[in-house]
C-alpha cells in the first residue's frame, strides 16, 4: 500500500501532469465472459496510473493487441479509462491489486491486496477457461479454488507455458508466460506464441465456434 501511494506521488516525468489512480485496481471486461485472464499486479506507471488493468504500459500494449487480433476487443490499444476500449468474451483481472516493489509481491502482499479481491470478483464470474499469466497468477487461481473447497491434486500442478489442468467442477486452467517486457522483449514470449495460447483458450471456452 505504501509503495502504491509513493509511486502515485513521485510520478514519472512524462506523467507529471496526470493524477495517478494510486488505489487497488479492479478487473475489466465482459462480466459474462467464458474466458478470464489473470495477470500479476498493476504496473507502477501503467494501471497504477490509469486505474485500468494492463492499461498505459508495454505489457498492456502486448496483451490488448493480441486480444484484438483474436477478436476479443474492439481496438488494439489501451491507453486510459476513457479511450473507448471494450472486451467481448474475455475478462481481465489481477492476482494482486496494488503495485508491489520491483513487481515482485511478497506472500503477505498477495494476502493483503490480492486474496479477498480475487475471491469476490471471481464469485461474480462463470468462466469455462482461466488463462494465468505467470506462476503467481497460476498459484493464485489454485489457491482460490482451494479456498472454495476444491481439492487440489498432489503433487500440486506446476506452472509452465502451455500447461493445463482441470480441477473438479471448474474451468480449465491454462498457463502462459506473463506479457511483461522481460518476456516479450527477450523473445521468451512472442506474439505468435501468445496467439496460439489464446486460440486454444477460445476453443475451450467457446466449443463449437472454433
Amino acid at each position: 500500500m505504501a509503495h502504491r501511494e509513493a509511486v502515485a506521488t513521485k510520478k514519472r516525468r512524462r506523467y507529471v501532469a496526470e493524477t495517478y489512480w494510486g488505489r487497488p485496481v479492479p478487473g475489466f471486461g465482459d462480466p459474462r465472459a467464458p474466458l478470464v485472464i489473470v495477470g500479476l499486479a498493476p504496473g507502477a506507471h501503467g494501471a497504477n496510473r490509469t486505474g485500468r488493468v494492463f492499461t498505459g504500459d508495454r505489457s498492456g500494449e502486448f496483451l490488448y493487441a493480441a486480444l484484438h487480433r483474436a477478436g476479443l476487443s474492439n481496438q488494439a490499444t489501451s491507453e486510459h479509462r476513457g479511450d473507448g476500449l471494450s472486451l467481448r468474451g474475455v475478462y481481465v483481472t489481477l492476482a494482486v491489486r496494488c503495485v508491489p516493489p520491483e513487481n515482485r509481491p511478497a506472500p503477505d502482499e498477495i494476502e493483503r491486496c490480492g486474496v479477498a479481491w480475487l475471491d469476490r470478483e471471481l464469485a461474480l464470474l462463470s468462466p469455462r477457461v482461466v488463462l494465468a499469466l505467470g506462476s503467481i497468477a497460476w498459484n493464485a487461481w489454485l489457491d482460490h479454488r482451494a479456498r472454495s473447497g476444491v481439492a487440489i491434486p498432489r503433487p500440486r500442478p506446476k506452472f509452465a507455458h502451455g500447461a493445463c489442468v482441470r480441477l473438479a467442477d471448474g474451468p480449465l486452467l491454462l498457463g502462459s508466460y506473463h506479457v511483461s517486457q522481460q518476456n516479450t522483449q527477450t523473445g521468451r514470449l512472442t506474439p505468435a506464441m501468445f496467439d496460439r495460447i489464446l486460440r486454444r483458450a477460445r476453443a475451450e471456452a467457446e466449443p463449437g465456434r472454433f
